[in-house]
């Protein structure tokens, strides 16, 4: 699991946190580090990142299965909740920061600048994207050969799973401050980006042909360079016109390793599957995408009821439209849960998960709080067709978003 959150000045939230002041509260975080990570690590093995607008990420290391993944995650971030809280700052977890913030880069990582040099060829959207998102990434294992848990079945489930978690787990209506006509709005940002990098590859056909190709032809964004040399690298270059002599060097396979690093679809293979369409949820909500997805990749009954409930909302065939750019991801991004279709889907893939989570319950010999969880949640928003954006949108309207932030953040 990864999870990323704002960091909100705990007594004046609208106002920018110093960059200096949350390095100060980090830095007194129990940390180690492994030999050749290079991320930090909290007491319970989770990986502490900061990103370019100032935002945390907790990546957890891999686990059996969602309980224990969860247990993990949940130690360390109330350790990093507690660090924080020593100097006066909390985390906010929303897909775009809904304040009327100044954004800023707070890094100047050659990367950083790269992508921003990169990115800005199309327009705004890069930098808001770096600055003011954040996201709820659950990451399944890949699967074997073939079988019920066979890579294939796994690849098309995450993708047609996709416009479902885009709209349940919608957290980002706001922007700057002010509504955007998008329950998503973190959706609207990755849609108008560079589409080589951000798009989801071609669904037809075997998976790995696909992604090879898409690696191949998305733009390379950065070259890395020694001696403080900018790694910008040349409008409309191809990872494939590069092999075939364009750039100013060969490149290695440590080039493409790191290339791969820059492409952000959707659902991004890493050896295992990485789903990126689900918004930062507020406290420890990540718990509930992460019950509703490890439940349906993992159990091969939940998994044909999910595709079964997913069947009437069209099969993804990709040809000049790719998600998040398609109808049903824009109905998805814009109406959410308010879809009756999409609340259908929806409904049917938390009652596949119930079950699934019901029969490891029974499995294990005892309750589950992760099904505990997903019931809340379900009840709560699919039950009503609303979503977590509803909440801050309701919080706009009575003068109360900072107030209801700080408390979601509890």
């Amino acid at each position: 699991m990864e999870a990323e959150w704002f960091v909100h000045d705990g007594d004046c939230p609208e106002a920018p946190v110093d960059p200096r002041r949350l390095a100060d509260a980090l830095s007194a975080l129990p940390t180690h580090q492994n030999p050749g990570d290079p991320a930090p690590l909290l007491p319970s093995g989770t990986g502490l990142t900061y990103e370019p607008g100032g935002q945390v990420e907790l990546s957890s290391p891999p686990a059996a299965g969602p309980e224990e993944c969860a247990d993990t995650m949940l130690r360390d971030q109330a350790t990093l909740r507690t660090a924080l809280a020593a100097h006066r700052l909390r985390l906010t977890g929303s897909g775009t920061d809904p304040l009327g913030r100044e954004r800023r880069m707070q890094l100047d990582h050659p990367r950083y600048q790269a992508m921003e040099q990169h990115f800005d060829r199309v327009g705004p959207w890069g930098r808001v994207m770096m600055t003011g998102t954040a996201s709820a990434q659950v990451c399944v294992d890949a699967g074997t050969g073939s079988g019920t848990h066979g890579f294939v079945r796994r690849w098309q489930l995450a993708h047609r799973l996709g416009p479902v978690l885009v709209a349940a787990f919608a957290n980002s209506p706001l922007l700057d401050g002010r509504p955007t006509g998008y329950r998503s709005t973190r959706q609207l940002v990755w849609s108008r980006m560079d589409p080589s990098r951000t798009l989801a590859p071609q669904f037809a056909g075997d998976p790995r042909e696909r992604w090879a190709e898409y690696v191949l032809d998305a733009e390379v964004l950065c070259v890395r360079r020694p001696d403080g040399l900018p790694w910008t690298a040349p409008a409309g270059l191809t990872f494939r016109g590069w092999l075939r002599g364009a750039g100013e060097r060969p490149p290695t396979l440590a080039d493409l390793e790191y290339h791969r690093t820059t492409l952000f679809p959707p659902v991004r293979p890493r050896g295992h599957l990485e789903l990126r369409m689900i918004d930062a949820q507020p406290g420890e909500g990540w718990q509930v995408p992460l019950a509703l997805v490890g439940a349906l990749l993992d159990d091969p009954v939940a998994a044909e009821a999910a595709e079964e409930a997913l069947e009437p909302l069209g099969a993804p065939a990709y040809r000049d439209r790719h998600p998040p750019r398609t109808e049903l991801w824009h109905r998805a991004a814009t109406l959410a849960l308010a879809d009756p279709q999409l609340r259908r889907a929806a409904l049917a893939c938390f009652g596949a998960a119930d079950q699934a989570l019901g029969r490891r319950e029974q499995a294990r010999g005892g309750p589950s709080r992760l099904r505990a969880l997903l019931a809340d949640f379900a009840e709560r928003y699919p039950a009503r067709g609303r979503c977590p954006a509803d909440d801050q949108l309701d919080a706009l309207r009575t003068g109360a978003l900072p107030h209801a932030l700080e408390a979601a953040a509890c």
